[in-house]
């Protein structure tokens, strides 16, 4: 099992009890240390730590990773979702329907699986 810290910039300056390590006398905040963390992907240990992150990196990740300078519009040729049906006492009906004309398609389980299969044209 291995431990990850999280990623929080000030997580080591909260006082929980959970973050107080050391014997008595030498007593510090420190960093959550975990096997899973819930928030963010698996790297924050709550959502101040999450918060905290994005308030000091975010601008920089997003001009980093790409900003946003175009409207992005969704069309009956990009709508396309996979979808299905749960029966308890047979197999699922796999399915993808565009989100704005309701249209339904049948899919086989192993297109619903693969990750790469779309009906997206964009």
């Amino acid at each position: 099992m291995s431990l990850k810290y999280c990623q929080g910039p000030d997580c080591h300056s909260y006082s929980t009890k959970d973050r107080l390590k050391g014997t008595k006398g030498s007593k510090t905040y420190q960093t959550r240390r975990r096997s899973s963390m819930y928030y963010g992907n698996g790297n924050f240990c709550d959502m101040r730590c999450q918060n905290d992150w994005f308030q000091k990196f975010g601008e920089q990740a997003i001009n980093h990773f790409g900003r946003l300078n175009k409207v992005k519009h969704l069309t009956e040729d990009n709508a396309w979702v996979k979808n299905y049906n749960y029966h308890h006492d047979r197999p699922y009906d796999y399915y993808v329907v565009n989100t704005i004309t309701k249209e339904q398609r049948s899919l086989t389980e192993s297109q619903y699986d693969d990750s790469t299969y779309t009906l997206n044209e964009r």
